[in-house]
């Protein structure tokens, strides 16, 4: 399928339903998420702002998923040579710095009654501001030379350089001292996880979520195929 999809004429046959799908997909269960965030009862602890979780927690998942894409994506356009792989890289970069501003926005407005502060330097919000950073400087990286296939290739050594970030920011919690909570989901200890009232708006929204992150890559990647090929044609235009 990846390898048909290789096909930009492919790609955008399939994007041109998938996409709106998806949009679709995502609307309902965002819609379906957040009804279920404010029946959820205040917690013991957090009381009110415990429901910032539902935004904050699919924000920070998306963070490192998109990166994932990312490097991957600039794998393939850096040692394959894959025309829609590295304007898949492009369009990525830009969504995955958004999810990640989320995420860093969201913490801070939940760690303030939480944890009576604004910011702290530990390691799991280091380590996503390091991811941010990693974002922007892949955009900027690509803003400041004017030959894209020079632009694309420094910037996919650049995303697959801080893959080593992914990992850090995942294990932070367990590798260093850390205020930041562990995993209450997935790999959470015996116990230790969110209950179903918590746990199923929760999952709706990390899907929803996925969806339209799914839907605005598939848009952006194809707005790019077009001006890549606006480009082509107008290069033919003043040859002739």
């Amino acid at each position: 399928m990846f390898a048909a999809l290789a096909n930009p004429d492919r790609f955008m046959a399939f994007s041109r339903w998938a996409a709106p799908a998806l949009g679709v997909i995502a609307a309902v269960l965002i819609v379906a998420g957040l009804a279920y965030s404010f029946s959820a009862p205040p917690d013991y602890q957090q009381h009110e702002t415990v429901r910032i979780m539902f935004i904050h927690v699919p924000a920070a998942w998306l963070s490192m998923f998109a990166y994932a894409c990312l490097g991957g994506a600039g794998f393939l356009s850096l040692v394959y040579r894959h025309a829609l792989a590295d304007m898949a890289a492009r369009a990525v970069a830009p969504l995955g710095a958004a999810f990640t501003a989320l995420a860093l926005v969201t913490g801070s407005l939940w760690g303030r009654p939480t944890w009576g502060t604004w910011w702290v330097w530990d390691a799991r919000l280091t380590s996503e501001l390091v991811l941010l950073l990693l974002y922007l400087g892949y955009l900027a990286l690509r803003a400041a030379l004017d030959d894209e296939v020079k632009a694309g290739r420094a910037a996919a050594i650049l995303a697959l350089v801080g893959l080593i970030n992914l990992p850090i920011v995942h294990f932070s919690v367990y590798w260093w001292n850390s205020l930041h909570q562990g995993a209450s989901t997935f790999g959470a200890a015996k116990g230790a996880g969110l209950p179903p009232v918590y746990l199923i708006p929760l999952a709706l929204m990390g899907l929803g979520y996925t969806a339209l992150f799914g839907c605005l890559w598939l848009v952006r990647i194809r707005a790019e195929v077009w001006r890549r090929r606006a480009q082509v044609l107008s290069l033919r235009l003043a040859e002739g």
